[in-house]
C-alpha cells in the first residue's frame, strides 16, 4: 500500500502548547464517541454486528484519510489541514443522534474516520518538527495529551449523564468544546508546510518495518478496543448506569496518560525490549481483571491497567523505527504510524463482529491474545536498533 507523506525542507516553529490543544481536542472527541457508543446503539435500536459495521466504516473513512493525508499536507499545509479538520470532526459526532436513520450514523463515522485521520498526521507533523528542533525526546508528551484529553472528555461525559444531562445536549456541549479548542491549536501551527506542494510515496515492504507495524496495529487495535467498547462492557456486562460506565473509559485514559507523561523517564532506565514485553504483559493482566472482574469497580482497575500497558507501546515502535538502518526516521516512522492506525480503527469492528456472533466478553478477550502476542515478538521487534 502506497501512502504521500510531504517531502521535509525547513524546520517549522510551532507553539507547543497549540500542539497539545490540538492533541487534547483529539483525545476529547474520541472520549464523546466512546461514551456515546451504549447512547447510539440504543437510540438506534441496533445490535453488536450494526454498530460494529458503523465502526468498520469509521476505519474504512480512516484508511482512506490515511492515503491521502501527506498530499493534502504537501499541497496546503499542516496549518490549513488542521483547521478544516478540526471544524468538520465534531460536526459529524454531533448529529449522531439527530432523527433514527442507521445510515445516517454510517455516513457520520465515516466522514468522522476520515477527517480525524487527517487531522491525527497533520498534528503528527508538527509535533515531529517540534520534537526534531528540541533534539530531545518529547513525542510520549504529545500522546499523553491525547490521553489526557480522552480522560478529561470522558469524565465530564460521566459527571453530567450522572448529573442528568440528556445524551444530546452534552454531545453538542462536547463538541462544541472541541471545535473552539481545536481551531485555537491550528492558528497556532506556523501557516507554511513541511513540503515544497508536491510529496515523496512510500510504500509498506517487508522486513523489520512491517513487523514493527503489524505490532504497532496490533497494540493499537487493543487501544481502539478499549475507546469504542469499554463502556458498553461496562453498562451491558456489568449493570452500570450509564453516567458510571463512562468512567470505563476515563480510568483506561487517565492511567494511559500517567504512563505516557513518565514514559520518557522510564524509556531512559529500561531496556526497550524489557519494558515493551513488560507493559504488554501488563495490558494483558489488566484486561483478564476486568473481563473476570466481579464488579464494576474491578472492571475499572482492569482497564485502568490495561491504560498503563499500553501507554508507551506505540512511542517505543516509534522510536525503533525511526532507527532501522537504511530507512530515514520520517520513513519509518511514517510507516508503522500508517499500519497502527489501520489497527486503531479496523480493530473495534473485529471485537462487534464476534460480539455478535459470542459475547462481548469473549471478544474483548481477543485484547488479551493480542497483548499476548505482542509481548512474545518484542524481543524480535527491538532486537535490531
Amino acid at each position: 500500500m502506497a501512502f504521500a507523506l510531504p517531502t521535509p525542507m525547513r524546520a517549522l516553529h510551532h507553539s507547543p502548547a497549540g500542539v497539545r490543544a490540538l492533541f487534547l481536542a483529539a483525545g476529547a472527541l474520541f472520549a464523546t464517541w466512546g461514551v456515546h457508543v451504549p447512547t447510539v446503539k440504543v437510540h438506534h435500536g441496533v445490535g453488536e454486528q450494526a454498530l460494529g459495521l458503523a465502526m468498520l466504516a469509521m476505519g474504512v473513512g480512516a484508511c482512506l484519510g490515511l492515503t491521502q493525508a501527506g498530499r493534502l499536507i504537501g499541497r496546503w499545509g499542516p496549518r490549513t489541514v488542521l483547521w478544516v479538520a478540526a471544524v468538520i470532526s465534531p460536526m459529524t459526532l454531533a448529529f449522531l443522534l439527530i432523527g433514527h436513520a442507521y445510515a445516517l450514523v454510517v455516513a457520520m463515522v465515516f466522514t468522522f474516520g476520515l477527517v480525524s485521520s487527517t487531522f491525527d498526521v497533520a498534528m503528527n507533523v508538527a509535533a515531529t518538527d517540534l520534537e526534531r528542533q528540541s533534539r530531545r525526546p518529547v513525542m510520549s508528551g504529545f500522546h499523553g495529551m491525547f490521553s489526557a484529553g480522552g480522560m478529561v472528555g470522558a469524565g465530564f461525559g460521566a459527571l453530567a449523564l450522572q448529573a442528568g444531562m440528556t445524551p444530546l445536549h452534552h454531545l453538542w456541549l462536547s463538541c462544541a468544546v472541541c471545535l473552539l479548542l481545536g481551531c485555537w491549536g491550528a492558528s497556532q501551527v506556523q501557516s507554511g508546510c513541511e513540503g515544497d506542494g508536491g510529496a515523496a510515496s512510500f510504500t509498506v515492504g517487508g522486513g523489520a518495518l512491517a513487523f514493527m507495524g503489524v505490532l504497532a496495529a496490533l497494540g493499537l487495535l487493543c487501544e481502539g478496543a478499549m475507546y469504542d467498547w469499554s463502556v458498553l462492557y461496562l453498562r451491558q456486562e456489568q449493570g452500570a448506569a450509564p453516567g458510571q460506565a463512562a468512567w470505563a473509559y476515563a480510568s483506561f485514559s487517565g492511567a494511559m496518560a500517567a504512563g505516557r507523561f513518565g514514559g520518557d523517564w522510564v524509556r531512559a532506565r529500561l531496556d526497550a525490549g524489557v519494558l515493551l514485553r513488560g507493559s504488554a504483559l501488563l495490558a494483558a493482566c489488566g484486561m483478564g481483571v476486568a473481563l473476570g472482574a466481579p464488579g464494576a469497580f474491578w472492571a475499572l482497575i482492569g482497564f485502568a491497567l490495561v491504560g498503563l500497558g499500553l501507554a508507551n507501546v506505540v512511542p517505543l515502535l516509534f522510536v525503533a523505527a525511526g532507527r532501522v538502518p537504511g530507512v530515514s526516521p520520517a520513513h519509518g516512522i511514517a510507516v508503522v504510524s500508517a499500519m497502527g492506525y489501520l489497527g486503531m480503527m479496523g480493530g473495534p469492528a473485529l471485537i462487534g463482529v464476534v460480539a455478535q456472533a459470542y459475547s462481548l466478553k469473549v471478544a474483548l478477550a481477543q485484547v488479551v491474545l493480542f497483548a499476548l502476542i505482542l509481548a512474545a515478538a518484542s524481543r524480535r521487534a527491538l532486537a535490531g536498533p
